[in-house]
């Protein structure tokens, strides 16, 4: 699979900067043209302490949202400007607007850049990460709010575990994966795997990138306890990766939902560029 086409998206000034960095520079080394993307809400219903709809309140929120798109747009143009690159920027606003229709969008791309939500920004996040991974049927590489990334992706982390979701961000990954210097393939805790075969659990999906052409080296473990998120932390700081792949949300819902998991402790934590898939 070749990166051709890269949607990026952003949500104000505060992530775009280093959101469309990346963006620029990974559409630059995969000669891909790229689609900065932002999705405004119609405003929900006010009402004022009368009862009645509160329309001055309605078209503010109208008309923040329409300065945000363009002064996003804005910025992305003047990057586009010195960049050579192929790109366009697509703003979906006012009451036509929803998260499907920026999820329709991002159908069409190869891999969907975002960066990792920042607690202390309060603004609309449409569509959230989670929306992204569960409705596009697209690879989403998400960018730390507060690490900087190398695009070059020289150390590649493979966190599998033998689900469907981690093969298919593993095969979603091959472009990065073929370009890197080096790619450790980390089982953590694979299904049906016991003490005799783990260390071996990977060895066809490294056999596998082996073929085609990636430097592929294994490393199976239990986690001994550890929650999968930390025990993938640790590997990442021992391994100094600058980007994990891993298959997203593959537990089931109700023990995510009571439970967290490993999807949710790096999206939170995010020590590195993330690419997830589902």
């Amino acid at each position: 699979m070749s990166i051709k086409t890269i949607g990026a998206v952003v949500y104000n000034t505060t992530d775009a900067a280093r959101t469309l960095k990346t963006a620029f520079d990974l559409a630059i080394r995969n000669d891909a043209h790229l689609i900065g993307l932002h999705s405004e809400y119609a405003p929900v219903p006010s009402v004022s302490p009368m009862g009645t709809p509160d329309a001055g309140l309605i078209q503010t929120e109208i008309e923040m949202g329409r300065q945000r798109s363009a002064e996003l747009g804005k910025i992305f143009d003047e990057m586009a400007r010195r960049q050579s690159v192929s790109a366009e920027w697509r703003a979906v606003s006012g009451y036509a607007a929803n998260e499907e229709s920026a999820v329709r969008i991002a159908r069409a791309c190869d891999l969907i850049m975002v960066q990792q939500h920042d607690p202390d920004d309060a603004a609309p996040r449409t569509p959230g990460i989670e929306t992204l991974l569960f409705e596009c049927g697209r690879p989403v590489l998400v960018i730390p709010y507060a690490v900087d990334v190398d695009p070059a992706f020289r150390r590649v982390l493979v966190a599998w575990n033998g689900t469907e979701q981690s093969a298919r961000a593993t095969f979603d990954a091959l472009p990065f994966i073929l370009a890197a210097e080096s790619t450790d393939i980390l089982c953590v805790d694979p299904r049906g795997a016991d003490d005799k075969d783990i260390s071996v659990s990977g060895a066809d999906i490294a056999e596998a990138l082996a073929r085609h052409g990636a430097k592929v080296t294994i490393s199976g473990q239990h986690s001994g306890g550890l929650p999968a998120g930390a025990f993938i932390e640790n590997a990442l700081a021992e391994n100094r990766a600058d980007l994990l792949v891993m298959g997203a949300f593959s537990q089931h819902w109700l023990k995510q939902f009571f439970f967290g998991g490993a999807t949710r402790t790096l999206l939170e934590s995010m020590p590195t560029a993330t690419l997830m898939s589902r």
